[in-house]
């Protein structure tokens, strides 16, 4: 009569609930184990203080990048034509051909030029821009943002729109008179005289981008025609688009409706230097906050690898019960994971909750302690701005899951090819 025979055991199913049990217990704190824990929550913290820094100053990188754009390109136009071989005369024409091609939203001519701009109160310099009342209402970076007085009338008044930081400057108000110097004068048998001429502030505009509201000055087109010696003229042509990054395509088209000479030049030339620059310290600034998380990776292995030497005959036990060196292997992966996961999602949360209301945590910060931080005429803009991007934020947890990943590898691996017979012979 034969025995029956028994049943052969089936090994645990890979990341089994034993696995996770024996993983969360190594990581509760142990008197005989206590700087493993240490290590362990460093790690942790380094982990949620690299994912958040790096969220938060994307979106604020990502913000500025932005915001500066809008205003930029929103203030300067998208396109700006300049006559060459014979002086622009015809502009009104070719102004009105430019403004019915496909894509075009606005095309304005225009006068530009630099002058000294002086009150009882102060002087500065400044840049003067001659243009149309109407066109001028139409501008996208100044007729909606007129904080005092009005445009109403704006060409038959001989008065003047100026930036409120420049009338700050210069103590103007509405309705206040100021000297515009220029140095492209009349010829005299001396030299050339300087143009002197006295305007009222008509309008004051705000448009959060200090280098405008400090520094610029709209006056009539006719008015400037006549100031800057340009009867009949104007310096160039600026183009508004309505998809500003399809600008390529729109060029052939805008080149064919000029029908004479000019030279074309776009929003990403007139500003190149400035967004490289941008885009570059925005990437520098990814790299080294990196480290901050790099650094709490490699906590991460050093704290498992003394958790392993620490718990060697609690790994030589499970082996000579059955346990397999993938289940060990495991057991490691989950724990040093477990850091990096939790810390992430920490991370995470933070980041965003940060990078929602960091205008509003800027002000309470100055408010507190009575500091400047992000002073606008350092940094263009009158707030700090913030702009989430879910693939950047998707980039930052996905390089912080893999790190954390990759940091438990060796140190599990470690313990799997772990000799129970060496680690049990001296016990």
């Amino acid at each position: 009569m034969s025995l029956p025979q028994e049943a052969p055991q089936r090994a645990p199913r890979p990341f089994s609930p034993f696995e996770f049990w024996v993983a969360f217990r190594y990581l509760r704190a142990r008197r005989r184990h206590g700087s493993i824990s240490v290590i362990a929550a460093f790690s942790f913290l380094g982990i949620v203080v690299g994912v958040a820094a790096l969220i938060i100053i994307m979106a604020v990188m990502n913000g500025f990048h932005h915001d500066l754009r809008e205003k930029m390109i929103g203030f300067n136009g998208h396109m700006f034509l300049q006559g060459v071989e014979t002086p622009l005369t015809d502009y009104a024409a070719v102004t009105d051909r430019v403004s019915k091609a496909p894509g075009v939203t606005l095309a304005l001519p225009l006068i530009e030029s630099q002058a000294f701009v002086s009150s009882p109160s102060g002087s500065s310099g400044a840049f003067v821009r001659g243009v149309m009342e109407a066109d001028l209402k139409r501008l996208p970076g100044v007729g909606d943002h007129i904080v005092q007085g009005s445009l109403d009338g704006f060409d038959g008044a001989q008065g003047v729109a100026i930036g409120i930081k420049l009338a700050e400057r210069l103590g103007l108000r509405i309705g206040d008179t100021f000297t515009l110097i220029s140095p492209k004068g009349a010829e005299t048998p001396f030299g050339v005289a300087p143009r002197l001429k006295s305007y009222p502030v008509a309008a004051i505009f705000q448009v959060g981008m200090s280098i405008y509201d400090a520094g610029y000055i709209f006056m009539p087109l006719a008015e400037a025609q006549a100031y800057f010696d340009l009867d009949g003229q104007a310096n160039l042509i600026e183009v508004y688009v309505d998809k500003p990054d399809d600008i390529d395509a729109l060029k052939p088209k805008i080149e064919e409706a000029e029908q004479r000479p000019m030279i074309a030049t776009d929003w990403r030339e007139f500003n190149k230097g400035f967004f490289d620059v941008l885009a570059i310290e925005s990437n520098v600034m990814f790299a080294i906050l990196m480290l901050i998380v790099l650094v709490a990776a490699l906590n991460i292995v050093s704290g498992l690898i003394m958790l392993v030497q620490d718990k060697g005959r609690a790994i030589a036990i499970f082996r000579t019960m059955g346990a397999t060196r993938g289940a060990i292997q495991r057991i490691f992966l989950i724990t040093g994971s477990t850091i990096g996961f939790a810390g992430t999602f920490v991370g995470l949360l933070l980041g965003l909750l940060v990078a929602t209301h960091v205008e509003g945590i800027r002000h309470g910060l100055n408010s507190a302690f009575g500091l400047n931080i992000f002073p606008s005429d350092f940094y263009y803009l009158t707030q700090l701005p913030s702009r989430i991007e879910p693939r950047d934020v998707a980039l930052v947890v996905g390089i912080a899951l893999f790190l954390s990943v990759a940091a438990t590898i060796y140190p599990s691996w470690r313990a799997a090819r772990l000799d129970p017979v060496e680690a049990l012979r001296y016990e």
